[in-house]
């Protein structure tokens, strides 16, 4: 393989696993790929894309409007589907992942994951055969704290270092924190705790709740596909 295919969401994991790339020398395609995204996401990963052409002479950006495409799916999707809001929210995800393997295919690149830690090990939060879908993971040992120093140590631009951190994937913009109901470094703290819980207080006792709650519901996620074994009995 050549190099590697970024989706670019104008979010920090993205904007590092994309430096990280372009740092390597090999050819690099990063990719805006918009479906009735908000104008601060859309400029972010415009200005991203940018300053890595800028920067990096083996970068090139590429803009694929998903949006039509998700429009069609809607179409035809049943009503109910397309009612289920995370149900939508995850085929934009899905949608992405299918247009960054095609693209990485047609030019022999490797699809690069943006998952961090706490999202890829901790509490899920990914979309299976979505964001999940990677060649490989570059900042999946990292936590988001992490994630940030070293951008902001590369240069990643101003904009996306001061945003809040959201999944593009909700038409109101809604952050992960909105979601999750805990912050990162909240979350990160909540991966590492070994302790007496009798002594915390009730904000990280519900931290910790909320971790809990969300490693154990999305193992399915982080764990191998269940493979039904056929005994050898059954097969002779």
């Amino acid at each position: 393989m050549d190099g590697f295919v970024v989706g670019i969401s104008g979010g920090i994991d993205s904007a590092l696993t994309s430096t990280l790339c372009a740092r390597t020398g090999k050819k690099v395609i990063v990719v805006n790929m918009p479906i009735r995204q908000t104008s601060a996401e859309y400029q972010r990963a415009q200005e991203h894309i940018a300053d890595l052409e800028a920067k990096y002479s083996n970068v090139s950006g590429l803009e694929i409007d998903l949006t039509p495409t998700f429009t069609q799916i809607e179409r035809d999707l049943p009503d109910n589907v397309v009612e289920s809001h995370l149900a939508m929210a995850n085929t934009r995800a899905r949608l992405r992942m299918t247009t960054l393997y095609a693209v990485g295919q047609a030019n022999k690149l490797l699809v690069a994951g943006t998952g961090n830690k706490i999202e890829d090990f901790g509490i899920g939060f990914f979309t299976k055969y979505g964001d999940g879908g990677v060649d490989l993971s570059p900042i999946a040992d990292l936590t988001k704290t992490e994630v940030k120093a070293i951008a902001q140590e590369l240069g990643v631009v101003d904009s996306i270092l001061a945003a809040k951190p959201t999944d593009g994937l909700w038409a109101d913009g809604r952050s992960d924190e909105d979601q999750i109901g805990a912050t990162y470094p909240e979350l990160e703290w909540a991966m590492d705790f070994i302790g007496d819980e009798a002594t915390l207080s009730e904000r990280q006792k519900e931290v910790l709740s909320i971790y809990r709650r969300l490693n154990k519901i999305n193992q399915h996620k982080m764990v191998p596909i269940p493979v039904c074994v056929i005994p050898s009995e059954l097969k002779n």
